[in-house]
């Protein structure tokens, strides 16, 4: 199938079924395209809509994200995951602020230099905001490309997406880019999809490899699957007489960086050591069932533990002294960033 053929084909079938009513296609400024291609790395259209849209009101413009303090960012990320996203996200922000005038680059080489944002985020930016001939390769249209072509292996392993990525610049077009571009994420997100392809309704079917073959689920090909790990961590869940919870921050780079979570340790032993750092004595303690999170590379099975301390004992702490620690009050929350499960446990308690 020659590009001009693949091309027609697929921008035919865009203007009759393609999205054109989500919200960041709304405004196609470089700005929007951006966030938006943020927070559909690993997630889904439908997550990320209500996202977006309280993200965008918040900070409409990139001078509004750049000035905004991180923990606000981080409190609108809440629930999203990936949290490293959003501290890119503020980063380049400030970047294109200070360094480019509040202007986003036009070209794939200058905004792969900005963090958080790689060569297919770099190309959609390009092709949707500034109507550059830029290839993207997405989770979606590298299902389509290796299902069509019948690339074999995981695209994970760099001679596979290398030839994914060839195939890619082969077929995008110089006319219509920015139609192009998102008519091949939606090819995979609502027709080629994981599991249920339906190939029938596919423009490219006649030309596509792996249904000639008969097996369109063989591509592309899967990671070797590995048993998670798991860690164990106890959550303290300290409350003080204003029925207020000890919320820590963590440190900027890491696992759950910069959100702010419960004091936690990684051994019911250690918990007295964590009574210790604190400065309490627990009036009360109580241990909850074990509950699961799972990340992309390990299982963290946590336990809250909740205690109390006395009123006497509080005027004389230096709890909550230090920058990264406060008192959190449920019924009338701050603007934090934290991660699911400790959100989680907040509303449980509220």
């Amino acid at each position: 199938m020659r590009p001009a053929q693949f091309q027609k084909a697929v921008l035919d079938w865009f203007d009759q079924y393609g999205r054109t009513n989500l919200p960041w296609q709304q405004d196609t400024g470089a700005y929007p395209v951006w966030v938006s291609e943020i927070m559909l790395q690993q997630t889904q259209v439908a997550t990320v809509i209500p996202y977006f849209e309280r993200f965008m009101r918040s900070f409409p413009t990139v001078h509004d994200l750049a000035a905004a303090p991180l923990d606000e960012v981080l409190h609108h990320w809440t629930g999203l995951g990936y949290y490293a996203r959003a501290r890119n996200l503020h980063k380049t922000a400030q970047q294109v602020v200070t360094e480019f005038q509040g202007q986003f680059p036009d070209n794939v080489t200058q905004l792969i230099e900005l963090p958080g944002i790689g060569r297919s985020t770099a190309g959609a930016i390009s092709s949707i905001a500034f109507k550059n001939q830029a290839s993207i390769l997405d989770g979606n249209v590298k299902r389509v490309l290796a299902r069509f072509s019948a690339t074999e292996g995981w695209p994970g392993k760099r001679e596979v997406v290398e030839k994914l990525w060839l195939i890619a610049e082969t077929f995008t077009p110089l006319e219509r880019i920015a139609d192009y571009t998102q008519a091949m994420m939606d090819l995979g997100a609502t027709l080629c999809t994981r599991s249920s392809p339906s190939c029938s309704e596919c423009p490219l079917m006649g030309h596509c490899a792996a249904f000639k073959q008969g097996n369109p689920k063989d591509y592309p090909g899967k990671k070797a699957k590995k048993k998670l790990p798991i860690k164990t961590a106890y959550f303290l869940i300290l409350s003080n007489e204003r029925g207020e919870l000890l919320l820590e921050q963590n440190p900027p780079i890491g696992l759950w960086g910069g959100l702010w979570i419960f004091p936690q340790c990684e051994s019911e032993a250690e918990i007295a050591e964590l009574y210790l750092r604190l400065g309490v004595r627990p009036e009360t303690e109580e241990i909850f069932e074990v509950k699961r999170h799972t990340f992309s590379h390990f299982h963290l099975d946590y336990q809250p533990v909740r205690a109390t301390i006395a009123s006497a004992a509080t005027s004389a702490l230096q709890v909550a002294e230090s920058p990264n620690q406060v008192w959190y009050n449920p019924q009338n929350p701050l603007s934090l960033g934290m991660p699911a499960p400790i959100k989680a446990l907040l509303a449980n308690i509220a």
